[in-house]
């Protein structure tokens, strides 16, 4: 299955080819990821396309958590000092992540606020 969340996570990213070998990495990560916050007796394949579709969306979110995205550049003779705008990539990656837990909800185990009854 891993073939297939590359496949989709290159075309939703469109990645290019130095970027692969991180994209693979995330890509494995995301699955393992995903496969142990999946409901009790729900499969990968229960979850039908979405799995890859949130897979690739989880892996995305790792990449773009590592790009410089911006900022400040100015070079002076053969030294480039950069300022990366740092707030821009983790939001980037937080959307994509999100993104792929949406897709994934049904599937996924509860993670968040929790109500319980009290008696009054």
């Amino acid at each position: 299955m891993i073939e297939e969340i590359m496949a989709m996570a290159q075309s939703l990213g469109h990645v290019d080819d130095s970027q692969q070998a991180a994209l693979e990495a995330l890509c494995r990560a995301a699955e393992t990821e995903v496969t142990g916050r999946l409901r009790d007796g729900v499969s990968p394949e229960d979850c039908g396309p979405a799995f890859v579709l949130g897979c690739a969306w989880v892996a995305l979110a790792g990449l773009a958590g590592g790009q410089y995205g911006g900022g400040t550049e100015f070079t002076a003779g053969s030294v480039t000092i950069r300022e990366a705008d740092c707030v821009q990539d983790r939001e980037r990656s937080a959307a994509l992540r999100l993104q792929g837990e949406t897709v994934l909800g049904p599937y996924l185990k509860d993670r968040g606020f929790l109500f319980r009854g009290v008696e009054g």
